[in-house]
């Protein structure tokens, strides 16, 4: 499709690179604390590193930290790469240009539910669970489907991303050339209080009341 590289605002570059670095590092540490205490699925047996645990917990609170603030980006300047109200409409057209937008924001709509699924999931585990062989715990078990569907849809996100922007539009998030629009006083330029539909407001809600619950419900427990 497009072949002219688009314009990403300086706010959602810096919480994309954000999220995606401390994705990954979660992704990383996770897979080490599973190829030392689980197996169940295959291993490659690397060998193991100290305080594994301690380091995936740290990176995972900095990515809950980080969250909410890309989610309200996400909702209310970046909308429109999420689901809108004609989206599943838009489905029935397939191989139109508008399929493949629809198929991406329906990506970009189900990295942020499994990211909010992962961040509750995972503050509920224990850190004693894994070195104990405590593999079935329910909340280790939801964790695990929760990061199986986040690889799935980054997957997904990048080849939607190739195919409705090309390359021009995978490295644009990473331009770091700056422009007048780019200064902080800018950077909220369009920000919507309220939803610009319906489906938005139920998958806002789900998101950050996702991100509650993961701060406060571990007080509870």
């Amino acid at each position: 499709m497009s072949k002219i590289s688009p314009y990403q605002p300086i706010l959602l570059r810096l919480l994309h690179s954000a999220i995606a670095l401390f994705v990954f590092g979660s992704l990383i540490t996770g897979f080490l604390i599973y190829d030392r205490f689980d197996q169940r699925f295959g291993t490659l047996n690397l060998p193991p590193i100290r305080n594994i645990i301690g380091l995936h917990g740290t990176i995972a609170l900095t990515f809950i930290i980080l969250l909410p603030l890309f989610a309200l980006y996400s909702f209310h300047i970046g909308d429109r790469r999420l689901v809108q109200a004609k989206t599943l409409e838009h489905l029935s057209e397939v191989g139109k240009p508008i399929w493949w937008v629809s198929l991406q924001r329906i990506t970009n709509s189900t990295l942020l539910l499994s990211a909010t699924f992962a961040v509750v999931t995972g503050r509920m585990m224990q850190e004693e669970w894994l070195p104990n062989k405590e593999l079935d715990q329910g909340w280790y078990v939801g964790h695990l489907i929760a990061w199986a569907v986040m690889i799935f849809s980054i997957a997904m996100h990048l080849l939607m991303s190739a195919k409705v922007g090309g390359f021009p539009l995978l490295i644009s998030i990473y331009n770091w050339k700056v422009r007048a629009e780019d200064m902080p006083q800018s950077w909220f330029k369009g920000f919507k209080i309220k939803p610009s539909s319906t489906v938005l407001f139920v998958l806002e809600m789900f998101v950050i009341g996702g991100i509650a619950i993961a701060f406060l419900l571990p007080t509870f427990a």
